[in-house]
């Protein structure tokens, strides 16, 4: 398995390839428990990391909105937080 190190210098891309493998090979259901547990810790790692890099990139967005002054930027928020849900 992966060290918590090297999971941190994934791209998310890659961190989602490796969590989509581990999601596969726990589906199919064909390893024994002990490896389901080492897969399942390290896709959950995997899934808070991928997490957290959105988060990360949520932050950084800018929207250009429009109104009668002309353009200006908006920090990024997600559809649901603009509804308080």
């Amino acid at each position: 398995m992966e060290t918590v190190n090297s999971l941190d210098e994934l791209s998310f891309e890659e961190a989602m390839e490796k969590l989509e493998t581990i999601v596969s090979r726990l589906e199919n259901g064909d390893v024994p428990l002990e490896t389901a547990i080492e897969l399942f810790q390290e896709g959950m790692k995997l899934s808070n990391l991928c997490g957290g890099k959105l988060e990360l990139v949520e932050r950084k967005i800018e929207m250009l909105i429009e109104s009668d002054q002309g353009f200006h930027k908006k920090p990024f928020a997600p559809a649901n937080e603009d509804k308080g849900e």
